[in-house]
């Protein structure tokens, strides 16, 4: 639940989608994240959900890893 890891969340997204607004919430490794971008535009759900996922994965390998689980993801074009 530690502001650094909703902060290297946040960081991870927008350095893959630089016009994103990111909201993150929770703790304990479990995360709910909201994010709107004009990368999303013309895609589906699916091909949105891919490009967040991308971006944080690194933050979500090895067994010390500060993200565990995405329990709800939202993606919006603008």
């Amino acid at each position: 639940m530690s502001d650094s890891t909703l902060d290297g969340i946040k960081s991870a997204i927008r350095a893959e989608l630089s016009d994103a607004d990111v909201e993150v919430s929770g703790g304990g490794g479990h995360y709910t994240i909201a994010v709107t971008s004009k990368a999303f535009a013309g895609k589906n759900m699916m091909e949105s959900h891919r490009l967040v996922y991308a971006a944080i994965a690194p933050l979500m390998k090895g067994d010390a890893a500060p993200l565990h689980a995405v329990d709800s993801l939202k993606t919006t074009a603008r």
